[in-house]
Formats: structure tokens, sequence, C-alpha cells
């Protein structure tokens, strides 16, 4: 008798055997690790981001600083391993709010359906119909530049592409045999929705919760150059690039490494979200 343990670790396996064969995803699994390791080494290194030394202020790169100096003589690449483990913890955090409130919103909609379906979708609409990043410095503007409201606005704002791809997902499951024999059974609504329907629309909410941990760093970096965002002295690549924009033609690499370390994270969970999208479904590859 197949269980439905085995059926997940014989599902794992294949999509890990169709993951190791796409360059692309593994070339991106490997930017996420090293984006881990760093924010590892941060959170065990005992040096101060934020220790001042004005007598070593832009110094270029060189053996003794591998990414130099800002203008208050701080390690460059000290601070951007700080601010690797502050993107992660936006991305994720960010990105569980959001996911969260999709699942929920969206499995009533598509198990329910009839007005509370449409009350719901057309709420999704309204939401959608701001642009999300204009209606993030709407709300930041009313409360205090922290971390953690920066993390909390963008999973609120975030949440409608999850919520309609679980819709989706319910409507085509719920009139499938296993659903019906469940509900000949006596199963409840709750048990229907989170022990049989769930688990089996979680492949597309895999692949828009990957994809949205690089569009959440990105919003963050963007919030933070804006001085909305994380505030000094904590670092953040964000803010880095603020002092980079000040010192641009004298000391080019405070805004050369927060860039890369930015555009090459955001690249590695695209890469990585494309190749699970293409592991968990191969007829979608061109």
């Amino acid at each position: 008798m197949i269980t439905l343990r085995s059926q997940h670790t014989f599902l794992f396996d294949v999509v890990w055997r169709q993951l190791r064969r796409n360059r692309m995803a593994l070339v991106g699994a490997g930017i996420v690790l090293i984006m881990f390791l760093m924010a590892a080494v941060a959170s065990f290194s005992r040096v101060d981001p934020s220790a001042i030394d004005v007598g070593q202020s832009l110094l270029p790169p060189s053996m003794e600083h591998p990414f130099g100096t800002d203008d208050l003589g701080r390690e460059v690449l000290v601070r951007m391993l700080y601010g690797a483990r502050i993107s992660l913890l936006v991305g994720f955090v960010a990105v569980g709010i959001s996911t969260l409130i999709g699942i929920v919103l969206g499995s009533l909609a598509g198990y329910y359906g009839g007005w509370l379906d449409a009350l719901v979708m057309r709420f999704v609409d309204i939401m959608l119909c701001f642009p999300t990043f204009f209606l993030i410095l709407a709300v930041i503007a009313f409360l205090d530049p922290s971390i953690w409201n920066i993390m909390i606005v963008i999973g609120l704002t975030s949440w409608m592409g999850v919520a309609r791809l679980i819709r989706a997902e319910f409507l085509s499951l719920r009139q499938r045999d296993f659903v019906l024999a469940a509900q000949a059974l006596g199963a409840s609504d709750l048990r229907l929705i989170f022990r049989h329907i769930l688990p089996n629309a979680m492949s597309p909410v895999i692949v828009s919760a990957t994809l949205g941990v690089a569009g959440a760093i990105l919003t963050e970096s963007a919030l933070s150059f804006l001085g909305i965002g994380v505030q000094p002295p904590t670092p953040s690549w964000g803010n880095m690039l603020i002092i980079g924009k000040q010192t641009l033609g004298s000391a080019w690499w405070l805004s050369v490494f927060p860039g890369l370390a930015i555009l090459i994270t955001v690249l590695g969970y695209n890469l990585l979200g494309e190749g699970i999208r293409d592991a968990l479904d191969p007829r979608l590859k061109e």
C-alpha cells in the first residue's frame, strides 16, 4: 500500500533528478547557498559592522581591506556580510507572510466558491489596481522605517498572486475523484482543504515563493536606498548604496560591490525559481 509520505518522497526524488539536470538552476542554488553562508558568517562574527575609524576612511580594495572602506572607515566586506543577513531575513519573513495570507484566502475562495469567491477575488482586483511599490511607499510614510515594518508591509502588499494561484488549483482539484471519495467518507471541510487538496496545490506556490524572495530583497534594497527602509547604522545593501552614490566619483567600490550583491542574489533566486518550475512541471519548458 502506497502511503501519502511515500508518494511525497517519490515526488521529491523526481523533482530533484529534474533539478540536477538544469545547470542554470544549479547555479542559482549555488548563489542562494553562498548567501546563506554569508549570513551565517555574519551571525557568528564578532566584528562590529558599525565600528568607526576615520583614519581608515575611503581606502580602496586591498589585501588588508578586500572590499575597501567607507567614508567612516568601516569595512565594506563586513557590512556586506551583515547586509546579507538582513536581506535573507526580509526576503523569507515577507514572503512567509504573503504566502500564508494568499494560501488562506485562495483556499477559501477556491473551495467554497459563490459569494465568498466573488468577494475575495474582487478584493484581489482592488489590491492589484495599486502599483505595489507606490502602495508600500504610501504605507511606510505613516510608519517608522524599521526592518520589521518593512517586512510586514511587503508581506501584506504582495499576497495577491499566491491567492490567485491557489484559487485556480482548488477549482481544478476540488472535483477530482480523491476529493469526492474523501467527502463521501465524511471528511470535514478543513480536512479536505488542508489534508487532501492543499498539498496537491502547492507546486506553483513553491515557485512563486522562491521568486518572491528575490522581489522582496529588491524592494527592501530600493526602500533603503530611498532612505525609508532599514536605517543606519544597521547595514543593508540598499543603504550602503546611498553612501556609494555620494562618493561615486572617488570611491567606486562603495557602489559596485553592494550593487553586484543585489544583482547576483536576485538573479540566483530567479534562476532557482525557474528551475523549480521546470522540475515541477516539465511541460512548461520551451
